[in-house]
């Protein structure tokens, strides 16, 4: 991806972020509103979540704007992690609500209070029609890690909209008090997956795990199978970001290598190899060329 079309995208994440606090953040003040007239344990707990998401928006779109800053000697890949970190204390956020959410469900459930079903009901239905018009905004974004985390805060700030609704239809029909706490142990299910979900890829990234979808077995036979390979050891992968894999390796060679100027094609050869055979394309890809002369005086190290 070139630097422009990345600026490109970057920018465009950045507007529809910026629109997409704009409306979580009104819907925050039309349900902390809402939770006091109403006294909706629901409401209170899509209000918390929607907090936290006006919150992760808020470090979502500060994470976009890092992102896009150049490399420099001390960040030599820029600030493009900020989006992991970013997604991860969204992540955090929500598991929080979630907990706190079911605490207080449970309690809610075993002492049921009175709820004002009309209130309820015009809050659900306006925070249902925000947070459609976010996540359609979002969903048009491109897609990494922050964007993702971003987009699944307000998808669930819609299904909690719909438990919030469902909820206030069952109140006014039918009187059944527990309902309220029920919709917000359904908002509770619907948060802590999504939590766990998010900050699990957060954390194999921050971790540096092999990305997913590579198998260094099946590199290590590749390069292996590059004429005038004899061995590979110090085989890792990684990424710093979402869609930014990178691998390094130190590859043994035939002695004869440096003296007849086969390594330029054995290069060209690997980084080929690694950047087009495989599902994930790795294009930052660093190779050490080492003679097996070393590898004899030194056979720990090529292991």
């Amino acid at each position: 991806m070139s630097d422009h079309h990345h600026h490109h995208h970057g920018s465009s994440n950045r507007t529809r972020l910026g629109i997409a606090l704009a409306i979580t953040g009104t819907i925050l003040v039309a349900e902390i509103v809402g939770a006091w007239w109403t006294g909706s344990l629901a409401l209170i707990a899509d209000a918390g979540h929607m907090a936290v998401d006006t919150a992760g928006l808020g470090m979502a779109l500060t994470a976009a704007a890092l992102i896009q800053r150049p490399a420099t000697k001390t960040y030599t890949w820029g600030l493009r992690r900020a989006e992991v970190i970013s997604s991860a204390l969204q992540a955090l956020l929500l598991g929080g609500v979630g907990l706190y959410t079911i605490i207080e469900a449970v309690r809610r459930l075993l002492s049921p209070v009175e709820v004002n079903s009309q209130g309820l009901l015009i809050i659900g239905i306006v925070g249902l029609l925000g947070n459609i018009a976010s996540f359609a905004i979002l969903s048009g974004g491109e897609d990494n890690l922050n964007m993702k985390a971003a987009t699944l805060e307000v998808l669930n700030d819609a299904l909690g909209s719909v438990a919030v609704i469902v909820s206030a239809i069952v109140l006014a029909t039918t009187g059944f008090a527990r309902a309220d706490a029920i919709a917000s142990l359904l908002i509770a299910l619907l948060i802590l997956p999504r939590a766990l979900h998010i900050l699990r890829e957060s954390g194999t990234i921050l971790l540096e795990s092999t990305p997913p979808g590579l198998d260094l077995d099946a590199v290590r036979e590749h390069i292996l199978g590059v004429e005038h390979v004899l061995d590979v050891h110090d085989l890792h992968a990684s990424r710093i970001a979402t869609g930014l894999p990178i691998l390094s390796a130190h590859v043994v060679l035939e002695d004869r290598c440096f003296n007849d100027g086969h390594i330029p094609d054995i290069l060209d050869k690997l980084q080929a190899c690694v950047a087009t055979h495989f599902d994930v394309s790795v294009k930052h890809a660093t190779f050490q060329f080492e003679p097996v002369r070393d590898c004899e005086q030194d056979s720990s190290a090529c292991r």
